[in-house]
């Protein structure tokens, strides 16, 4: 730590530190209304300036020094302070009591007070602009924005979807989208960034306005006379009386707007966020603190809430009699599931019951529905949606390192030299994750290659875009590592101290050639010596994947591979390197590590080990069966053969999301007796015996657990709507009914039980969670947890990470004659999964209404196929009707279809093969053929959507420009002085 005084008191602060970081964490008072600590120097208000060796600095530009002599409170500092922020207020009119933001957290009001500020010199001037309304979640008022550029900032460095830009030679600058374009109709993708970190009410979520105030839901008419009223008392009473009413209205406002905590129930990143809730109405999502996220969020997480109140949630239990289903009260429901329960195990066995957990619901839910399963039940017949997706990641991961998760945090990507991307659409499916390693690219800072089908915006972006054959990227994976240990570029020290079997799979290897590789992948060899070079001469590298490895009858084979790659060239135990399979769902990694599996207890503890099954027996009271169950795939078959009766599914849309749709909804028609707990009728619910209404995340509380291994409380922000449950209360009421003694009155009390019988979250306690706080596991007793994997040791016996030796199959479900195309599928940036939740938001419907198909310009050409043109795919297995997207994000005979859609689900047109280790369908492995139905028609996609847009890349705010202009002056005289030269480095 080095020291530096701040009005004649000496503080101490970190190399590099910024001294607005160090003034404010020093608790010195010093105004900013540009800076923000995640987007950093903007340099825009001038309003935080300082003396430093008698000049006046920018205190968010100035980096601190030893020795360093600052003074924020002098009269010439404070001059300049109230003179730029005067500036300031000439852009804004102050009228806080009437403001949907005056919430305590206004920039603009606090600065107002902070300085004291009882007049304005500088006359408030409307600007020659209308309010846009154009985008379905916020609107932009020019009148009251204070050119502050932090959205700009937030926009091009933070988020990096580079639409937001102000060019400050206007006459009257604004803010802009597409350079000009409404909102609506620019390549804006509602991530919500610009709103979160805008310091006024210039960008506001559409659904605070005139709900957030006592007054501000006033006509437009009354309101303005209002405002009139304020303006023309502020010369005689001054903004502190005016502000002192304003700050009365906030406090009222708080008696009414709750505050909760919460996780995003989206994808993996795991972003969290205040949810502001007036009684059921959700007024807005605040990200600020999240570890995950901070300030970002995606249009998701963000907006897509519509859910929470909609009109078709499940609110009473259901019975189907007679082919209809009625409304039962929940004594009828889980006495029937009880009894139904008890009658088809004594008749027919234990194991010819299945469960199946949720990978949307918390950890604590997870754990109950595994231990009703195998404590209460007596079968092992137990699973979650990994099994669909990440199962052969984790494979791979036990293979080679020995966790199943990731070997790091986000944080690590984003300081990783090299990132490859193999089979992941990373800006759509995880977008906030996609934000850190765009922005470090960006910077400068990273290099990157994209593996995949799709020209994605991440491929875009790539130094590397690389487009094998489908299902072949096992095969330049290992072609590559065998060229740099056969070249001598593999890291040979590590490999000698820290990775076992290399003899066996040096000899694996030797099919895999770079003139094999060229060939069979279809890339040129030149290309694969392109990647080999990027690996070697950088000094860290991530490799993330997904559903584009996992699900393929490849995918634990090609996962390994991966893995086999980041040994052989030393990118383990290094902070900046490491694997990193990105889950889907919010809690899949949770539903797993909490036992939701057919062959592990919690944390992996395999249910055949008698050790592992003692100790479990003897906390839970019970005799525990020894042999692993059926996985969620095992189970269809299973009930075809008669062996499977009954099946109690919660929170999984299995009717659609397994493969092959047609086949496995026959099967669930065949059912015996089938529990459906969720909060809406889904396609699964119409097999049905019995429905039990579910209560969002918003309405319980738990535990989540991230991508990156990360564990974090969520909070409950309002009461189940009608006659809903928490899942956790259901799954308990139903065991209770089976003869089991179970207790629980929270979720809390569930946690402190798996604590104790699982290592890898033996220290995770609520009080350890509290707020914002998380851990990544393995937590140890002490509360010590583990952000970086393998920093001492390989998670094996003797501490070694093994090289996996592997062989080369041909992928299933090949085209042909009959069906020449391939079909790709995968996630959209606008809906998740089916769109159970994402459809119900009426903005999102805006943007994406249904699903399509991309088909690539060459291949409409040739079968006369245009924007919306209407066409029929059908594989060996089923079909659909849906409208084209042409587009040269595919190529000459690939299709990619989204999977968000109930109505034409992609699944039914993939296949029953799996991945041969796990199970895992093989979607990505599909043909089909493609018939022109009807030529005309809209196009699927809307002319409002962000694809249409033109975005504006600029370096961030170009404050220089501002500079620039003939009627700016630096406020008292300020000296710019050295910021280590890193303009375009600000965001940090």
């Amino acid at each position: 730590m080095s020291k530096l005084s701040i009005n004649n008191k000496s503080h101490e602060f970190q190399p590099g530190e910024r001294l607005i970081d160090v003034m404010l964490r020093s608790q010195v008072e010093v105004p900013h209304v540009c800076y923000h600590p995640q987007l950093g120097p903007i340099e825009t208000c001038d309003t935080c300036m300082v003396e430093v060796g008698g000049k006046l600095v920018r205190a968010c530009a100035t980096i601190a020094a030893d020795g360093m002599a600052v003074v924020s409170d002098s009269a010439r500092a404070k001059s300049a302070q109230n003179e730029a922020f005067d500036r300031i207020l000439g852009n804004h009119l102050l009228y806080c009591t009437v403001c949907d933001n005056n919430n305590g957290n206004c920039t603009v009001h606090n600065t107002t007070r902070m300085l004291g500020v009882e007049h304005q010199k500088t006359p408030f001037k409307t600007k020659p602009y209308e309010k846009d309304y154009s985008n379905p979640f916020y609107r932009y008022d020019p009148d009251q924005c204070i050119l502050c550029g932090r959205c700009v900032e937030a926009c091009q460095n933070l988020q990096v979807n580079e639409t937001l830009s102000i060019r400050w030679e206007d006459a009257h600058p604004r803010v802009l989208w597409d350079g000009g374009a409404p909102i609506g109709d620019s390549s804006c993708v509602s991530c919500g960034h610009c709103v979160s970190v805008c310091p006024c009410n210039a960008l506001m979520e559409t659904t605070m306005l005139g709900e957030a105030g006592y007054f501000t839901a006033l006509p437009e008419k009354s309101l303005q006379g209002m405002i009139d009223v304020v303006k023309r008392i502020e010369p005689e009473v001054g903004y502190g009386a005016i502000l002192e009413l304003s700050e009365v209205e906030a406090e009222m406002r708080e008696s009414r707007t709750k505050r909760t905590k919460t996780v995003c129930t989206y994808c993996g990143v795991g972003c969290s966020f205040d949810v502001w809730t007036h009684g059921r109405q959700i007024l807005k999502i605040e990200p600020e603190h999240g570890p995950a996220n901070g300030v970002s969020t995606c249009i998701k997480g963000k907006f897509s809430w519509g859910h929470v109140n909609s009109a078709d949630r499940l609110t009473t239990p259901l019975i189907r009699e007679n082919g209809e289903f009625r409304e039962a009260s929940w004594e009828e429901a889980l006495s029937l599931v009880a009894r139904r329960f008890t009658e088809i195990k004594q008749a027919s066995g234990p194991d010819s019951l299945a469960f199946i957990s949720s990978s949307k619901c918390t950890n604590e839910e997870s754990y109950l529905m595994q231990k009703l399963a195998r404590a209460v039940i007596g079968t092992n017949n137990m699973d979650n949606c990994s099994r669909y997706c990440q199962a052969p990641a984790t494979i791979g991961l036990f293979r080679t390192v020995g966790y199943g998760g990731d070997s790091g945090s986000i944080s690590d990507i984003e300081q990783a030299e090299l990132v490859i991307i193999v089979g992941s659409n990373t800006a759509e499916s995880h977008p906030v994750l996609a934000t850190r390693i765009k922005r470090a690219h960006k910077r400068g800072k990273l290099k990157l290659i994209v593996s995949d089908l799709r020209e994605n915006e991440m491929a875009r972006r790539a130094d590397l875009f690389i487009h094998p054959k489908p299902g072949t990227d096992l095969i330049w994976l290992s072609a590559v590592t065998r060229y740099l240990i056969d070249s001598g570029q593999a890291n040979a020290e590590f490999i000698a101290q820290w990775v076992n079997g290399f003899d066996e799979y040096r000899k694996s290897l030797e099919p895999f050639t770079l003139e094999y590789a060229s060939e069979r992948c279809g890339l040129p060899r030149e290309t694969l010596l392109k990647i080999a070079q990027m690996v070697v001469e950088a000094r860290s590298v991530c490799i993330c994947w997904a559903m584009g490895v996992t699900q393929h009858s490849m995918g634990s084979d090609t996962s390994t591979a991966i893995s086999n790659l980041l040994l052989a060239t030393g990118n383990y135990m290094r902070p900046g390197t490491g694997a990193y399979p990105l889950r889907g769902h919010n809690n899949v990694q949770g539903a797993s590590d909490h036992g939701a599996m057919p062959n592990f207890f919690p944390g992996y503890q395999k249910v055949d080990d008698p050790e592992i099954r003692a100790k479990f027996e003897k906390a839970w009271g019970v005799t525990l069966p020894p042999k692993p169950g059926l996985n969620n795939h095992q189970m269809i078959d299973a009930i075809y053969e008669g062996k499977l009766r009954s099946m109690y599914v919660f929170g999984e849309e299995m009717s659609l999301v397994d493969s092959n749709a047609n086949y496995v909804s026959g099967a669930l028609a065949k059912l015996d007796f089938l529990v459906m707990q969720e909060v809406f009728f889904t396609e699964t619910c119409r097999f049905a015996d019995v429905v039990l209404p579910a209560s969002l995340s918003l309405e319980k509380e738990g535990t989540f657990t991230n991508t990156e291994r990360r564990i974090q409380r969520l909070y409950q922000a309002m009461e189940p709507l009608g006659k809903s449950r928490p899942d956790w209360l259901i799954i308990t009421e139903i065991a209770n009914r089976l003869g089991a003694q179970w207790k629980y009155r929270d979720p809390a009390e569930i946690y402190k039980e798996i604590a104790p019988l699982t290592p890898i979250v033996e220290g995770v306690t609520y009080e350890r969670l509290e707020g914002y706080k998380s851990l990544q596991w393995p937590v140890a007793a002490d509360g010590t947890d583990q952000p970086l994997l393998y920093t001492k040791r390989f998670q094996t016996p003797d501490g070694k990470a093994k090289f996996f030796a592997l062989t080369w199959n041909e992928p299933t479900d090949q085209p042909n004659e009959s069906f020449d195309l391939h079909l790709n599928n995968g996630r959209l940036l606008e809906h998740f999964h089916e769109g159970n939740m994402t459809y119900r938001t009426e903005g999102i419907r805006e943007k994406v209404p249904c699903t399509f198909v991309e088909v690539s310009p060459e291949l409409a050409e040739v079968r006369g196929i245009e924007d919306g043109t209407l066409v029929e795919l059908a594989s060996r297995y089923g079909k659909v009707r849906v409208r084209a997207v042409v587009t040269d994000r595919v190529k000459g005979n690939e299709l990619y279809m989204p999977m968000n859609s109930i109505d034409e689900p992609v699944n039914l047109l993939t296949s029953s093969h799996t991945d041969k280790v796990t199970s895992t369908p093989a979607y990505k492995e599909a043909s089909v053929k493609l018939e022109v139905i009807r030529a005309t028609g809209p196009s699927p996609l809307p002319r409002n959507n962000s694809r249409y847009g033109h975005p504006t890349p600029q370096t961030g705010v170009e404050v220089e420009r501002k500079w620039k202009r003939a009627d700016y002056r630096v406020p008292g005289g300020l000296v710019q002085i050295a910021t280590n030269g890193d303009r375009n480095g600000r965001a940090n």
